[in-house]
């Protein structure tokens, strides 16, 4: 396969993405639980956010460690950030972004984000 994408409903925010994560997680937490996301994780160096500046806004909130991003067009959260930037530091993808059909063969682990902060799988 070539560069996997995902993008929100609209299409203003795209990512390309370099290979197909071993798993997704699915979290609890109270964010995450909001969101339904699927998260496939990456360094922020391996995957390219391709959007307008002015498509694109953060939320960041509890303890200030990670920036959840939004499409300011459609709505649709795409990925989230380490706050402090480094080529190494993590970015996840919102495989929900994807085409399922790139995703399907993925395993889903799922995570207690809420209360034991492990995984429920093990």
């Amino acid at each position: 396969m070539d560069v996997l994408k995902a993008s929100c409903h609209c299409g203003a925010v795209r990512l390309e993405i370099p290979y197909k994560p071993k798993s997704l997680t699915s979290c609890n937490c109270s964010i995450c639980r909001r969101y339904q996301a699927l998260w496939g994780y990456y360094s922020q160096s391996e995957v390219k956010v391709i959007a307008r500046p002015d498509d694109l806004t953060a939320y960041v909130w509890g303890d200030r460690q990670l920036e959840f991003f939004h499409c300011k067009v459609c709505g649709c959260c795409t990925h989230y950030e380490a706050v402090e930037k480094g080529p190494e530091a993590r970015l996840a993808v919102n495989a929900q972004m994807m085409d399922p059909e790139d995703r399907k063969d993925i395993p889903v682990r799922r995570f207690d984000g809420a209360v034991s902060w492990t995984y429920l799988d093990e």
